[in-house]
């Protein structure tokens, strides 16, 4: 089978854990034996030619939108440049011709498409256009929300806002139509998206986000020492980088907080972890080294003041052995057993997050022995599984349309 993959973002540009799950799909559709090409962006001139290039086995063409900027510099304008910004993503037809022209040219059986945000939100209906089946992978919040984020207990906007949001949201849905088929990985998700409206006439799936593939960290022995806690991931208002920090120090036990990645708090967290000694900030590290931190840690922190979907630093931990405590909010409760594989707690709460880690030092010695327990809890999110699910709904799809 030929497929199609349209994304706004993909290596070496990449932002975040979506990007990611593309890759890892990318790479499980081409070891099963299927043919794959993948639309998307670069930075640089919209009349830049496209550039054809290839990683392993799949083509991949990227070409510059032509907007106001590309779409990882949004944090570097003001409010009313990205609001232009998001006019002509939605609307402009440049970004749906280049890459009907190269779906033309390809012919697939099916197209997939990803994040559109930064792509061009046009490309639906030319795909339409041109009676390609097609599926549409949800990931975040963004056809709801221009950020893609949702702060909890922000979820009712200013009043004098709402009729922004309902405009906004009534112009994805009419961009959007419906698919043949929308893949959400999270119940959350997909009920957000539903209940707003969006794809009234789409075939409607949940099939949760493959697990990447990790070095296995081996533990044995005791826990000994301070309890250690890690956090990996971006260093932004919305990870709740300041707010786990702020619980941390109201927790009375003996204990170590171990901090990696990158963002625009970098310069707090160097100055939280100057001021205490029990604060250590790595800065951004490699897959080997997580796995390193991984291998010494008691716990993972997720302390997300937005609504997650699925994040892959917790399949990652829990691959590990290594519990997880998170905060209950968006899809991370689908990925938790709470006291089995890690503890919940209230979103934005600094006690009961505190509580949280109280409940861990406790089980601690618990926890650690029921390792391989934990490992077990996240092996239906294998790779080769979800491939072998996804291609089973696009033969569907292409059965439907003949």
């Amino acid at each position: 089978m030929k497929i199609g993959i349209i994304t706004n973002l993909y290596p070496p540009y990449v932002r975040g854990g979506a990007e990611h799950v593309i890759v890892r799909t990318v790479e499980g559709l081409i070891s099963e034996g299927h043919d794959v090409f993948v639309v998307s962006t670069r930075p640089g001139s919209s009349n830049d030619p496209i550039v054809e290039s290839s990683s392993s086995a799949e083509r991949i063409y990227q070409f510059t939108p032509k907007n106001l900027y590309f779409v990882l510099d949004d944090y570097k304008n003001n409010v009313l440049t990205r609001f232009c910004w998001h006019v002509i993503d939605a609307f402009s037809k440049h970004t749906a011709k280049r890459v009907s022209s190269i779906v033309l040219e390809e012919q697939p059986d099916i197209v997939i498409t990803h994040n559109l945000k930064g792509i061009g939100l046009r490309i639906p209906s030319y795909i339409r256009k041109n009676r390609l089946p097609h599926i549409h992978v949800v990931h975040d919040l963004q056809l709801i929300y221009p950020s893609g984020l949702l702060f909890f207990g922000k979820e009712r906007k200013p009043f004098i806002m709402r009729p922004l949001y309902s405009i906004y949201r009534a112009a994805c849905r009419w961009l959007f139509q419906s698919p043949d088929m929308v893949i959400f990985p999270s119940e959350y998700l997909k009920d957000q998206y539903i209940q707003n409206g969006f794809f009234p006439q789409s075939r409607i799936e949940v099939l949760a986000n493959p697990a990447p593939e990790f070095i296995p960290v081996d533990r044995t022995g005791k826990p000994l020492g301070d309890l250690k806690l890690v956090f990996v991931g971006q260093l932004e208002e919305h990870k709740g980088v300041e707010f786990m920090i702020d619980a941390f120090k109201k927790y009375e036990g003996d204990a170590q907080l171990i901090i990696a990645g990158d963002g625009t708090l970098r310069s707090y967290v160097e100055k939280e972890s100057e001021k205490s000694k029990k604060i250590t900030y790595l800065g951004y590290i490699s897959i080997d080294q997580i796995v390193s931190v991984l291998g010494i840690s008691d716990a993972l922190i997720v302390p997300s003041l937005c609504y997650e979907n699925s994040p892959t630093v917790i399949y990652e931990s829990l691959q590990a052995g290594i519990p997880v405590i998170a905060a209950n909010i968006g899809g991370v409760g689908e990925l938790l057993q709470n006291g089995k594989n890690g503890l919940l707690f209230k979103p934005a709460s600094e006690q009961d997050l505190v509580r949280a880690i109280t409940e861990l030092k406790q089980r601690r010695e618990q926890f650690f022995a029921a390792q391989d327990e934990i490992k077990k809890t996240v092996e239906h999110y294998s790779l080769q599984e979800y491939v072998q699910k996804l291609i089973a709904k696009c033969s569907s799809i292409s059965r439907t349309r003949k």
